[in-house]
């Protein structure tokens, strides 16, 4: 039998799809200056990495996850279980793969899990489907909430439901609606022994970059599902009849909701409208540095040597000057005063 999802286009899903598509439209067309770009971005995946790991029981905090993220960094200098270090240094190779923009496939969500579950599993394990029956308990009670299919039945139900992926029935449902129910398929499948929750929500992201919901990569649903695990999984289990309506309402909630936070972030960036109205909208680059003398001045107003010397401690008066010059020079800042004695403002539009 073609597998064809079941579900009712509510108005409250409407409604939902149109606040994500509106704040799609705002965040894509923002001005932001590059270097901001790549620190949103950076964010955002540090925060992936975190929830989609800690909801899954890992024991790290943000700040010992943004240091194993780091390029220069060290895992043996997390004194925490090699588990949980190896569980994050896996899901930050999994964020990196996405950005390779690879198809949604059956192959790649293979490599997906082999990549989520390296050294996690036993050998041969990783990136192949399970050859025993699980089920699926309810952490508190212990009682069986959910019995996947059989291994025999994993490769029927994978290969129908990436078959309607394709198909012109698929191709034809919104994006925000093919993500969820690709969601739902493949936790109700549960194709792996262990690691199908990340590697799932891996998948799920992989298809809201490639059908245009990358919104420059500055949102985390795992953050969103991490807060309120609960309700994540309890909408999970509505679907568990075989309607999928309740659950795709709360994954485009999920959406707008993260959508909406980082289109109030970018709103919030009063530079952004100092730059529409100075140069026209144009982006401009601007290095780390000259981020926080901007970001100084868009709180205090004013800004002298002595501030700047506070807040970039670790360069030269030489470097410190030079920033500030090319940010006048770019119309952003305006001096009164010269050399080191000078007070530095933002230039009004």
């Amino acid at each position: 039998m073609t597998y064809s999802p079941t579900y009712t286009i509510t108005n409250h899903l409407l409604t939902l799809v149109g606040s994500v598509d509106a704040a799609r439209e705002v965040i894509t067309t923002a001005p932001l200056v590059p270097a901001w770009e790549r620190r949103f971005q950076s964010e955002a995946k540090i925060r992936t990495i975190h929830h989609g790991t800690h909801l899954e029981g890992n024991a790290l905090n943000l700040e010992e996850v943004e240091h194993l993220v780091s390029p220069q960094s060290s895992p043996a200098s997390i004194p925490k279980l090699e588990r949980d270090v190896q569980e994050v240094v896996n899901y930050r190779r999994v964020m990196d793969y996405l950005d390779t923009a690879p198809p949604v496939t059956e192959t790649s969500l293979r490599h997906l899990h082999e990549l989520t579950m390296d050294k996690l599993l036993p050998v041969g394990e990783a990136g192949n489907y399970r050859t025993v029956k699980v089920v699926i308990r309810n952490t508190t009670t212990g009682e069986i909430t959910f019995r996947p299919p059989s291994p025999l039945e994993i490769p029927y139900h994978l290969g129908e439901f990436f078959s309607w992926l394709t198909s012109p029935a698929g191709l034809s449902t919104h994006p925000l609606l093919r993500a969820g129910i690709l969601h739902y398929e493949l936790v109700r499948i549960h194709p792996f022994t262990d690691g199908n929750g990340r590697t799932t929500r891996a998948l799920c992201l992989l298809s809201l970059f490639l059908e245009g919901y990358e919104l420059k990569k500055f949102f985390s649903l795992d953050e969103y599902y991490d807060a309120d695990p609960a309700s994540y999984y309890q909408a999970l289990q509505s679907a568990s009849e075989g309607n999928l309506t309740a659950w795709l309402e709360y994954f485009v909630l999920g959406l707008s909701s993260e959508f909406t936070r980082v289109k109030n972030l970018v709103q919030k960036l009063s530079l952004d409208l100092h730059l529409k109205k100075t140069i026209g909208g144009k982006q401009i680059a601007l290095s780390d540095r000259q981020i926080k003398l901007v970001e100084y001045l868009e709180k205090y107003a004013h800004l002298g040597m002595g501030e700047a010397r506070d807040l970039l401690a670790d360069v030269s008066d030489d470097t410190i000057l030079r920033d500030l010059r090319d940010l006048v020079d770019k119309g952003l800042l305006t001096r009164r005063g010269n050399t080191k004695g000078a007070k530095y403002s933002l230039k009004n539009p």
